[in-house]
């Protein structure tokens, strides 16, 4: 198979009457054959050709994960048309517009939820000639047509020219783009990343080298479906193997179809989930409430059945071995009592979760894997098509981001770009099918992140002797001391904000200074709860002193003689922290449409901050600035 094309027709054979993809509309969740699949796909390219699409014209799609999604980008495939796939979090203003300009977006295809986006800037995108909207209108604008129109449009085209669709087809080799997909916006112009039909149809061919996907098997796909890992591990991986995915039920917004989830799972019951960080964390919490809410008791017994659990499973690749098999017997009486509940709360098949959008927290994964639902680590990025390896059920090691998958070739490389032996670090580079063709009307960026056929991933990891390879975060990142020495900051952010109620975002900052600083935005309602538990005023100025000494006990866990005090280099632990009374947010962009912290941003944001943060009196957390910060953060006036 080397075309995405070629990759449903040979789907279509092998498994004409399997469930592809389910959407709920009304109050079941309904499905459709790959069979009936490809039909829909037909009429939408037909009617795409009848409209006078050509091959190669882009054509972008913003909509909520549901049917019409993966029909509307099968159709565009299969016209010879590209797909722009655009987040549903980008607003309508400079993100969204910079991405349909730069992609010289001919039409679009729209959700009735995003519409208004459109309408807003469609006067100033000279390239849009239509709009297409999946959902019906009360009325049209002009250049405005309703989705089932373009279908009956593609009904009448296959009457009389199903020899032209066919042929459009055919015409669709692996070397042609299928998806311009663009980087979060770290920096002040995202850049388009040029995926073809075989970039795509490799990889799958690749991450199927890790695992077998039985084609019984269904997965809820939470993941936005123009993520990467999700487009790749959900769509295509599912469809290659005649296995089922269904779509989040759609909410008014966003954030409403997030608390739709649960019930969806419950209802889907998949056999695996797609995770990122923030829905682990947001699933952890869940279960731990639900469990305080039944009593001390309980609690006790939970907390307990964890260290037995988190001690016989050890990292996974040593579960139940050596002196752990006396710890089995007690860990299958926790399973059955306490573990197999919560299990049950996921529909009772979920075998695992696979997380691969960021770096998680080896305690996430441990709290995960005692409760039966391994949560697998795996690595990649959007211009590797996106998966590089990858943890599985049968082997896995956690806090690696698993085995390099097969059919590549991944070097870890010095500065001076020489291979470094297994356990060295250095850069993460790579080589095969699944790299991508470049950075649209990018050349510069093209020509400095692929030299002579290696992908420069930009992050820092390296290989272990089992052969396990560990990320340890974005070289862009890195915290650099005065003597030049270098650090990710990434996994003592994720720690610090995933153990501590208190803390609800963390950046570490060192640009070759003699110590570490952190911009901290505290919890209001934890800290309020605190206080309000240890009969503590707010009012007065020893009260938020107070509040400001318990944040900085927080961190002092991790210090020299804190409990977790060798977890990570004292140097690379702040010696003063600001306090914001703004969070990070895709609003304010600080946050990218990933939920990844845009540091560049929030650097020059907060210089102030951080310039003080390197005098004397910053240093002890009680200061002016930190008191008027807490202040507004806790509504204190």
């Amino acid at each position: 198979m080397r075309t995405i094309i070629e990759l449903l027709e040979n789907s279509v054979q092998k498994y004409p009457d399997n469930p592809y993809l389910f959407e709920k509309k009304t109050e079941k969740y309904e499905s459709v054959t790959f069979k009936e699949t490809r039909e829909q796909v037909y009429k939408v390219a037909a009617g795409l050709l009848a409209l006078g699409i050509r091959k190669g014209d882009r054509i972008a799609l913003i909509s909520e994960s549901r049917t019409d999604w993966v029909i509307s980008e099968l159709g565009i495939l299969h016209s010879g048309a590209v797909n722009v796939p655009l987040s549903i979090l980008l607003k309508e203003g400079a993100d969204l517009k910079f991405r349909l300009e730069h992609s010289e977006t001919r039409w679009v295809i729209v959700s009735g939820n995003q519409l208004y986006k459109i309408r807003s800037i469609i006067k100033e995108l000279k390239d849009l000639e239509k709009v297409i909207l999946l959902d019906p209108c009360e009325s049209y604008e002009k250049d405005e047509i309703f989705m089932g129109d373009v279908k009956k449009s593609g009904e009448e085209y296959l009457e009389k020219n199903y020899e032209k669709l066919i042929k459009a087809m055919k015409d669709v080799g692996p070397d042609d783009n299928a998806n311009i997909c663009y980087t979060s916006g770290t920096t002040a112009d995202p850049k388009g990343i040029i995926l073809t039909h075989r970039n795509y149809t490799a990889n799958i061919e690749q991450t199927l080298s890790l695992m077998d996907v039985p084609e019984w098997w269904t997965t809820l796909l939470i993941l936005p479906w123009d993520h990467s890992f999700a487009h790749t591990v959900g769509i295509y991986i599912m469809m290659a193997t005649g296995a089922s995915l269904a779509a989040v039920q759609s909410g008014k917004s966003y954030l409403d179809s997030l608390k739709n989830i649960p019930g969806n799972i419950r209802e889907i019951r998949p056999v695996f989930l797609l995770s990122a960080p923030a829905l682990a964390k947001n699933l952890r919490k869940g279960i731990e409430k639900g469990i305080r809410d039944k009593g001390s008791l309980i609690e006790g017994l939970f907390n307990n059945a964890l260290k037995i659990a988190y001690s016989y499973n050890g990292l996974g690749w040593d579960r139940g071995k050596g002196l752990k098999i006396f710890l089995k017997a007690l860990y299958k009486l926790y399973d059955m009592i306490l573990f197999k509940k919560i299990r049950a709360s996921f529909g009772g098949r979920l075998q695992f979760f696979f997380g691969g959008a960021a770096l998680l927290d080896i305690e996430l994964q441990r709290f995960f894997y005692a409760i039966g639902i391994p949560m697998l680590q795996g690595y990649g990025l959007s211009e590797a098509s996106p998966v590089i390896s990858g943890n599985t059920e049968k082997r896995h090691k956690l806090g690696s981001s698993g085995m390099v998958v097969k059919y590549l070739d991944l070097k870890i490389c010095d500065e001076d770009g020489n291979e470094m032996p297994a356990g060295s670090k250095g850069e993460i580079i790579v080589r095969g099918e699944n790299v991508m063709k470049g950075y649209w009307k990018n050349e510069k960026a093209t020509s400095e992140t692929i030299r002579d056929g290696w992908l420069h991933t930009g992050d820092m990891g390296y290989v272990d002797n089992d052969g396990f390879l560990y990320v340890l975060g974005r070289f862009k990142s890195l915290l650099i001391s005065d003597d030049g020495e270098k650090y990710s900051p990434e996994g003592i952010e994720e720690t610090i904000t995933d153990r501590s109620q208190y803390i609800d975002q963390f950046m570490l900052y060192n640009n070759q200074s003699k110590y570490t600083s952190a911009l901290l935005v505290p919890n209001r309602e934890a800290l309020l709860r605190w206080a309000k538990d240890k009969n503590i005023s707010l009012s007065d100025k020893k009260g938020q002193e107070a509040v400001l000494l318990e944040i900085e006990s927080v961190i002092n866990q991790y210090k020299e003689g804190g409990i977790y005090g060798d977890l990570f280099p004292a140097r690379w632990l702040p010696a003063a922290v600001a306090i914001l009374d703004e969070p990070f947010s895709m609003d304010n962009t600080l946050l990218n449409s990933t939920g990844k912290m845009v540091r560049a941003k929030i650097t020059e944001r907060h210089k102030d901050k951080i310039d003080y943060l390197y005098t004397p009196e910053a240093k002890n957390i009680v200061n002016p600035q930190n008191i008027d910060a807490i202040k507004k953060v806790l509504n204190i006036t």
